[in-house]
């Protein structure tokens, strides 16, 4: 089984901010069963969520605008709904602020040694390793709420 070292990343900060957790609506995105940028009948049947986690989606700049579609029709279920997510860096061109300023959104980078994830081997995983991960949190634009 391999485990992105985005995953390790993400799970890290989710034990940090665990206390924060409990009473929270938390959906976790996975690969299987969503389709970015369609707006199915699962994603129009769940209830307005509080958190969504996201490791490691944004890896193909052709799916960046179908990703943010898809958190955006969520974050209007609960405009203070926050996606949280990693992502490992693979080119320095690759942005996503013209498309975060499209959808009215703002990211806040979290630096890593901020939760303690800023080694090569966090919870003795051997991961992230030496890839560059990102730690972002997503949400409305401050004068969108």
């Amino acid at each position: 089984m391999y485990v992105w070292p985005c995953a390790v990343v993400l799970a890290q900060y989710l034990w940090f901010h665990r206390r924060s957790l409990p009473g929270k609506a938390v959906l976790e995105v996975r690969v299987i069963g969503l389709t970015w940028g369609h707006v199915s009948q699962d994603l129009l049947a769940l209830p307005p969520q509080d958190i969504i986690l996201a490791s490691d989606v944004f890896f193909e700049p052709e799916d960046f605008e179908d990703i943010l579609t898809t958190v955006y029709f969520l974050m209007q279920k609960n405009p203070k709904v926050q996606l949280w997510s990693t992502y490992q860096v693979r080119s320095a061109d690759w942005s996503l602020e013209a498309l975060l300023y499209k959808w009215d959104m703002k990211c806040v980078h979290i630096p890593l040694e901020s939760f303690d994830a800023d080694k090569e081997d966090i919870a003795e995983s051997a991961l992230p390793g030496r890839h560059t991960v990102e730690m972002l949190v997503i949400s409305f634009a401050k004068d969108s709420l």
